[in-house]
């Protein structure tokens, strides 16, 4: 039996976060913010939906988290002048003063963790979970649930076991 990987990811996730939610609670940042400025921060301008993949946000979600950004002068949206129905998004100059002061405290944090568990140890995790990602988008063949209909004797729709 295989260990339950999912959750081990998410006590995984929490754990980490837990050393970081004071310095983002300092600054009033909510995790979700957080994640849009730093890939604000690393590739300058992008479409909502970019943002969305690239921070695990839900687009329902991400339409507010933008809104209260620009709202407090965070980051800032604009129209595309080639194609008026798509939005960039920017950091607002206070954004980018924001992830400035925070960055100090946030490599410290990272260095605090890597005292405990160890720099290679860290380097490790971040490398298997990169090829863990990657070896997500390859061709994983998925259960055919089709068997299902076998043993319970009733037609299962796939889509509704997804």
């Amino acid at each position: 039996m295989h260990r339950n990987l999912p959750l081990l990811l998410l006590k995984a996730r929490d754990g980490l976060m837990a050393h970081f939610r004071p310095i983002l609670n300092a600054f009033g940042l909510t995790e979700q913010q957080w994640r849009v400025l730093r890939a604000l921060d690393e590739h300058t301008e992008l479409e909502p939906r970019e943002i969305c993949s690239l921070c695990q946000i839900l687009s329902p979600s991400m339409a507010g988290v933008l809104a209260r950004m620009e709202e407090t002068g965070l980051i800032q949206r604009s129209r595309m002048p080639a194609d008026q129905r798509r939005v960039l998004v920017t950091l607002a100059p206070e954004g980018d003063q924001l992830i400035s002061r925070m960055a100090s405290l946030i490599e410290l944090q990272y260095q605090h963790i890597e005292q405990v568990l160890g720099a290679q140890l860290v380097s490790e995790l971040v490398s298997a979970l990169a090829q863990f990602i990657a070896a997500d988008n390859a061709a994983v063949a998925h259960v055919d649930l089709s068997v299902l209909s076998a043993i319970t004797g009733r037609r299962h729709d796939s889509k509704a076991l997804q």
